[in-house]
């Protein structure tokens, strides 16, 4: 497996690019500094922190509450779990809602049609 093969995948299934890079970076490298991944990356701490907050909000990354601060990346089996129980809780969800949000739409159109 290629790293850009990897990138590719995560992009793919929904992760932002810099996002993917770190979360690559957490997997394959361990637990991690925000300073010793932006050097790793070689880019901005800033990005990388922008990123790691992204991945935490999602459940994709967490950290410890030493100084400095350690992330870890939660297992890339987890997180296909987890995308895919939300892919299809958001399709269900979707479907639940689809006559009324038809329903809504084609009116809108009409009333546009009309004025």
């Amino acid at each position: 497996m290629t790293h850009e093969w990897m990138l590719k995948t995560l992009t793919k299934i929904g992760f932002k690019y810099p996002d993917a890079e770190v979360y690559l970076s957490l997997t394959r490298d361990g637990s991690q500094t925000a300073r010793e991944i932006a050097e790793a990356l070689k880019t901005e701490k800033r990005r990388i922190y922008r990123s790691l907050e992204n991945l935490k909000a999602k459940g994709f990354v967490y950290a410890n509450n030493e100084h400095p601060t350690q992330f870890s990346a939660l297992s890339f089996e987890k997180v296909l779990e987890t995308l895919t129980k939300t892919n299809v809780e958001e399709a269900n969800r979707l479907e639940t809602e689809k006559e009324r949000i038809l329903s809504r739409w084609r009116a809108l159109i009409r009333e546009d049609s009309a004025n």
